[in-house]
């Protein structure tokens, strides 16, 4: 391979490294951990090519512009100024980075005692928690997400939003910290579920990392 070739590849790769702002979290677990809930192939396909998707239409949509140097927060609360690509992939990589991370293998987790009590006081029960948010799921036509939001007096609100929208955004009907999202788009269960969404909600429970939500609760009301 002569110089110039290797200079041209080199600048690509150079402008690629500054204008890729946004990055995957690598999966804290195996495609294979969440099986019995969500298999191997779901999971692999939808972190390698649907959120992989996401992230990186992102970082082409805001290349070369100001939106560069902001947060993913800071975009999504003003999504409504921005174009629908903007709008779409920047909630599809904010939704997915959340929804790996309240996902693990490790059973039985149970929220924190600070949690638990917000949760009763609003809810009555866990179970009736449950039951909100799966029904939130269910109901959404079409896709979108199912989500437990802290809101910024640090109430506990269930909300559903269509296709990539989420709490943070400034078109939300119901704004706040989202600390709990279930994606409802057919990707995320379709190979396993077929159109059986109710049976995907029945069975994500098993896998929810009550530590992690209780975690991001405590942030969420620190920030109110």
């Amino acid at each position: 391979m002569n110089i110039t070739k290797l200079t041209v590849i080199g600048t690509l790769l150079f402008a690629q490294s500054i204008f890729a702002q946004f990055k995957q979290t690598p999966l804290p677990y195996a495609y294979n951990a969440l099986e019995g809930s969500i298999d191997a192939e779901t999971m692999e396909i939808h972190y390698t090519k649907h959120a992989a998707g996401y992230v990186a239409n992102l970082n082409k949509a805001i290349a070369g512009t100001p939106l560069e140097k902001e947060s993913l927060p800071q975009i999504l609360s003003k999504v409504s100024t921005l174009n629908v690509g903007i709008r779409n992939n920047a909630g599809g990589h904010y939704n997915h980075e959340l929804f790996w991370m309240i996902l693990t293998p490790e059973k039985n987790t149970k929220p924190s005692a600070q949690l638990s009590k917000a949760i009763d006081k609003t809810f009555g029960s866990i179970d009736k928690l449950k039951e909100e948010l799966s029904k939130a799921g269910a109901t959404r036509f079409g896709s979108g997400w199912a989500w437990l939001v802290v809101t910024k007096d640090g109430k506990l609100v269930v909300s559903s939003t269509p296709n990539q929208d989420n709490p943070l955004m400034d078109v939300a009907e119901v704004k706040g910290t989202p600390i709990l999202g279930i994606d409802v788009w057919e990707h995320a269960y379709y190979l396993k579920y077929q159109n059986k969404r109710n049976d995907y909600l029945a069975a994500i429970w098993d896998i929810i990392n009550w530590k992690e939500v209780s975690k991001r609760y405590e942030v969420a009301l620190r920030r109110k």
